[in-house]
């Protein structure tokens, strides 16, 4: 079973400050997947910025997601 993401802030140097629906708050760095596929369109920041919750996970305007699962795993506590 998986924690589904409650809110989302995108912050300075590709970093998201992520609340698990636990109540949890952990930071995942983007950084390393920057120049992977769709990933790479992050770069500009206007677009990372444009981070929200889809669902239980996260979502960008150009249609890249990524699996709470993930995001819990590599994300650190805050």
């Amino acid at each position: 079973m998986y924690l589904s993401i409650k809110d989302v802030k995108p912050v300075k140097d590709y970093l998201l400050n992520l609340t698990f629906e636990n109540g949890e708050k952990r930071q995942f760095d983007m950084k390393p997947y920057l120049n992977i596929g769709i990933f790479h369109e992050l770069i500009d920041v206007s677009m990372f910025n444009t981070v929200h919750i889809s669902f239980d996970t996260i979502a960008w305007n150009n249609d890249a997601d990524l699996d709470p699962e993930l995001l819990y795993q590599m994300s650190q506590s805050l």
